[in-house]
Parts: structure tokens; sequence; C-alpha cells
């Protein structure tokens, strides 16, 4: 096992997001069926309203760091 030397991990990122919609759809059939349309759109629009904060939140990231003097 000495020689054995480790890879890269493989890049999982398109799957999680595959499978983010895929749980986001049946949750929201789920509701639908459960308890209605109203509970669904509402439950959209908070997975809307949280996703458009963590774009938000990482443009101030982005930005903050691409502001800052590079250290040499």
């Amino acid at each position: 096992m000495e020689g054995h030397k480790l890879g890269r991990a493989p890049n999982f990122t398109g799957a999680c997001i595959v499978m983010f919609g895929v749980n986001l759809a049946w949750i929201l059939l789920f509701l639908f069926a459960v308890y209605g349309l109203v509970a669904a759109v509402f439950l959209g629009l908070v997975v809307n309203h949280w996703v458009s904060w963590l774009e938000h939140r990482k443009q101030l990231e982005d930005q903050r760091y691409s502001d800052a003097p590079a250290d040499n």
C-alpha cells in the first residue's frame, strides 16, 4: 500500500444539483397532495428567497476577496 497514490476525487456538483431538484420536486408534490397549492407555493417562495440570499452572499464574498490587496 505504500506505493499506492491517491487520485483526485470526482466532481459530484452536477449530481448534487440534480438530486436537489429531484428531492425538491417530490417534497413540493407531497405538500401539494396533502396541504394544497398554497403550502407548495409558499415553500417554493421560501426556497427561492433562500437561494437568492445565498447568491447575494456569495457575490459579497467574491467582491470582498477581489477587492482585497494581494499579499506578496
